[in-house]
């Protein structure tokens, strides 16, 4: 266990604090956009949100330079620089793709992400050594990006059901109005995990790769910490595949992405 000292402890939770409110604000922000569609607190939101992600960068800046290795030894670690990569990730399609809204959607889910990293124990673990300390870097990090590849592809899952609800229904709501088209979060949702699902295979790989180095077996058959991993690699296999052979689209793939989020929750509760 790493004993960090008053002055890394001090500023550390400083940089927490400030990202953790900048999230809360950016999210409240959104919401009243979403409603409103005042142009100012959309500009304020997006520079909470950068405040945020600043601010995060700085605490993980500091951690590493304390601790020697990366985000990635407890579950606190993994949870902060989960909600971390998914604000990246925001950031990514919002320049990519000019989705109006998906900060209403994303920013409260990586501020819910980062207010339960506050629940855990903060204590920095000592990292692995050697060629094992590579195999978990990889498998962490590659890990993480998927799920936050994930993450936007459930937000644009939540999205398309709202919008294809409202067309069903023929009640053309205020949100069906502030939302993409149903064709822009298909694509999207699709895209994203095309991105997700190879690094998240590649992270499930070089995780065996670790687990044999230090347990002398490519798997270690812990039914809490394995399982909850491999199903959530099947989840996405069936999306991604089923999107690729059989063209699985729309209202089925919003589905799958929502339904592979929720094992992704699972997996990070049970695997971290």
């Amino acid at each position: 266990m790493i004993q960090f000292s008053p002055t890394y402890a001090a500023m550390e939770q400083v940089a927490y604090n400030i990202s953790l409110f900048s999230y809360f604000t950016a999210s409240l922000g959104y919401f009243i956009y979403l409603i409103y569609r005042k142009h100012p607190v959309s500009i304020f939101s997006s520079c909470a949100v950068g405040i945020g992600a600043i601010s995060q960068t700085i605490f993980m800046a500091i951690r590493s330079g304390h601790t020697g290795h990366g985000p990635y030894t407890n579950s606190f670690e993994v949870a902060f620089f989960c909600s971390w990569m998914i604000v990246l990730a925001y950031f990514f399609a919002e320049w990519k793709y000019k989705i109006k809204d998906l900060g209403a959607f994303v920013i409260p889910l990586a501020f819910l992400i980062l207010l339960y990293s506050f629940f855990l124990a903060q204590e920095g673990n000592q990292a692995p050594t050697g060629q094992i300390k590579i195999w978990m870097t990889l498998h962490r990090s590659l890990s993480i990006v998927g799920y936050a590849a994930f993450s936007m592809a459930f937000v644009a899952g939540v999205m398309y059901l709202i919008q294809e609800n409202q067309l069903k229904n023929k009640k053309l709501g205020i949100m069906y109005f502030r939302m993409p088209s149903l064709e822009l979060l298909d694509k999207f949702n699709f895209t994203v995990i095309t991105l997700g699902f190879p690094l998240f295979t590649l992270g499930f790989m070089t995780g065996t790769l670790a687990n044999s180095k230090i347990k002398d077996a490519i798997f270690s058959w812990d039914i809490v910490k394995t399982w909850p991993l491999v199903l959530c690699w099947l989840v996405y296999g069936l999306i991604f595949f089923g999107r690729l052979l059989k063209g699985w689209r729309g209202k089925k793939a919003a589905q799958g992405a929502i339904l592979g989020f929720i094992s992704v929750i699972l997996t990070f509760v049970l695997h971290v």
